[in-house]
């Protein structure tokens, strides 16, 4: 007999899409979604940037759109999805099993009341750490709640070691955590990027052929922390050794990005907003990339980084940094807002560059 798997995700993801193609090919898997992104609330997110995903989202595995009764629909918001429908999916599929892909929504809790009412496991899946800043009234309330609210589930996924440690913290029993990492579709990005002649692409960015590559993908926010990179940057260059910067994405601090580059002296390449099918390219025109996040739950770009080759220096404050950064192999691990630190892990990955791989 098939085992029934229905899951409630947010919106299409692409982080999320390779997985649910997998899993559809090992059970009988429904996947619902609460809301329905447009182009202008993917820009509205922090990408400053108009756009559709250029990968199949949604194709490999069978899924539905819910109604969304939300009167501001937004999936940051709790009451953004009010999905109300999930009752009657959940009663009506048969499931064995069903999983929610965190619980910061009311779509979330009409599931997990569902599951309860109709007697169905319930498991939740986040990626959620300790690391995260937040201010002493919420830890303190999270202290009181979180226990409580995580009791309603009949097992947690974990996605890594940062991932378990929060789920132990607030008391939930080993016997019901279960590594489910995270994880994007390695194949798809190391054949694309094994596809890509290097030189071309660094012909095309007008890159030197000594100049040593440091690339950065995603929002320019302060939480990313983008300046810090271009602060290493420079003291590598006072260093004597011959770098830029590549900065792909787009955000508020772009202009201040540029402007700080100039004044620093340090060459930079902001290349704007890539979609999915150009980020192999971006890759393999790196030397090393770089998350210097304040606050990263996870960073699947470093994922990404790694599969198309790229060794990476990654923040302590990232989720990943414990599970995929093996110092002298992967990349190296620097503390968060130290741009000595981050500048000496990228020069020993740029002077030993052999010894590394992604």
């Amino acid at each position: 007999m098939t085992f029934r798997l229905g899951v409630l995700a947010s919106h299409p993801i692409q982080y999320q899409a390779p997985l649910f193609r997998e899993l559809a090919q090992q059970l009988e898997l429904t996947v619902f979604f609460a809301h329905r992104q447009t182009a202008g609330e993917q820009s509205n997110a922090g990408f400053n940037v108009n756009f559709e995903w250029d990968v199949d989202l949604l194709g490999g595995y069978e899924h539905k759109f819910l109604s969304n009764r939300a009167k501001q629909p937004d999936v940051s918001r709790f009451l953004g999805c009010d999905t109300p429908q999930i009752a009657d999916e959940i009663q009506q599929g048969r499931f064995d099993a069903f999983l929610v892909t965190g619980w910061y929504l009311k779509s979330h809790w009409q599931a997990i009341r569902a599951c309860h009412k109709y007697r169905v496991p319930v498991m939740v899946r986040g990626d959620s750490q300790l690391g995260s800043p937040r201010g002493w009234l919420k830890q303190g309330l999270k202290e009181i709640l979180y226990p409580r609210l995580l009791r309603q589930f009949d097992c947690c996924l974990y996605v890594g070691q940062k991932n378990r440690e929060y789920l132990e913290h607030y008391g939930v029993p080993v016997e019901r955590l279960y590594f489910s990492p995270h994880c994007v579709d390695n194949d798809w990005f190391s054949t694309l990027s094994s596809q890509t002649n290097r030189q071309e692409i660094h012909d095309s960015l007008g890159l030197r052929n000594d100049d040593h590559a440091v690339l950065f993908v995603g929002k320019f926010l302060d939480i990313k922390r983008p300046m810090d990179v271009i602060d290493a940057l420079r003291i590598l260059l006072d260093r004597g050794m011959q770098v830029c910067g590549l900065f792909a994405g787009d955000g508020p601090l772009k202009s201040l990005l540029v402007e700080q580059g100039k004044q620093c002296g340090v060459p930079l390449h902001i290349l704007g907003f890539k979609n999915q099918s150009e980020l192999p390219l971006i890759y393999k025109a790196a030397d090393v990339f770089v998350m210097p996040s304040d606050s990263e739950t996870w960073g699947l770009v470093v994922n990404e980084a790694l599969a198309c080759g790229s060794p990476a220096v990654v923040a302590d404050s990232v989720g990943c940094a414990a599970d995929l950064v093996d110092s002298g192999v992967t990349g190296e691990v620097f503390s968060v807002g130290d741009s000595v630190g981050l500048a000496n892990a990228l020069q020993s990955i740029l002077l030993n560059r052999q010894e590394y791989r992604g």
